[in-house]
């Protein structure tokens, strides 16, 4: 494989896939919705692309066998009707719109990689949900996740293999939700969520791009979650970071219904509990360099 497709590559999981891939010789191609920004590098390649006007440069397939879906609009916004539906659409539309193109023009794709979201198992603390899981949830995660990966499974009906990698709290430096976690610790104000008990399924980014690398290389079919061996629970995850960046912990735990006026909907993000399990992956020799909710924060502080 010399060279695949990437939607959402310029988002906090698509940037350090593209590092990978150019790291391991890979070249890319990726889709913008801007078309005054367009880059032409040998190993980074722009196209244009509007998924609600249905526009795409079909160049952007060429010598590409493989696709890497990161496309949809940030779930770190407020969830208001209009924005729960641009969170909706922009998942499906994307999808929907690379489906037909290839479909069209007989493109010969053989491996599309989509993320989803461990969103889609239900709230519990006390389950430990693996890929073979499918009583799936009743929230709006759970909504969106659910036909997000629909869609992607309609890609089989081309002949091509679907891989879906369901993603946890993905913990970045500069992105996502690490340094919303951080900056109330750090200014001396940070407090557990909720009732703190929660289960938190994190993964450094680094181990995600990998992960999704391993994937395209061994084209491994089917749902994987995208989540290191060993999830946390809400309380323990502040106390790591407090003990990181040396911070003591003073305030008492900021209650759900406080979380939810504040919020919204949004609330179930950090109040919502699903402990994931990585054994899959791992049982195909994916190997995690972050195992441990420790080490993974010393490495990005």
């Amino acid at each position: 494989m010399k060279r695949v497709l990437i939607t959402g590559a310029t988002g906090l999981v698509g940037q350090d896939i593209v590092k990978q891939c150019h790291a391991n010789g890979i070249a890319v191609n990726y889709l913008s919705t801007s078309k005054h920004k367009l880059k032409n590098e040998p190993n980074y390649k722009d196209f244009y692309w509007n998924p609600e006007t249905n526009e795409i440069d079909t160049a952007c397939f060429e010598n590409v066998e493989v696709i890497i879906n990161l496309a949809g609009a940030s779930i770190a916004k407020r969830w208001t009707k209009s924005y729960k539906k641009e969170i909706l659409e922009s998942r499906l539309l994307s999808l929907n719109l690379l489906y037909n193109t290839i479909q069209e023009h007989n493109i010969p794709i053989k491996q599309l990689v989509s993320a989803s979201a461990i969103g889609i198992y239900p709230d519990s603390e006390t389950n430990y949900y693996e890929e073979t899981f499918n009583d799936f949830g009743s929230g709006f995660l759970a909504e969106v996740s659910t036909q997000w990966e629909a869609v992607a499974l309609q890609f089989k009906q081309l002949n091509i293999s679907v891989s879906l990698v369901r993603i946890g709290i993905v913990l970045a430096k500069d992105g996502g939700a690490l340094p919303k976690l951080v900056a109330p610790i750090k200014n001396f104000v940070g407090a557990a969520l909720g009732n703190g008990t929660q289960w938190q399924s994190w993964i450094h980014i680094e181990d995600l791009a990998n992960l999704f690398l391993y994937v395209i290389e061994y084209n491994l079919q089917g749902v994987y979650n995208g989540v290191a061996p060993n999830p946390v629970k809400q309380g323990e995850m502040v106390k790591a970071i407090a003990k990181t960046i040396n911070r003591p912990i003073i305030l008492p735990k900021v209650p759900s219904f406080m979380l939810k006026l504040l919020l919204g909907d949004m609330s179930a993000v950090v109040l919502e509990s699903q402990r994931v399990s990585s054994q899959k992956v791992e049982n195909l020799g994916f190997q995690f360099k972050y195992h441990h909710l420790q080490p993974a924060l010393e490495d990005l502080f």
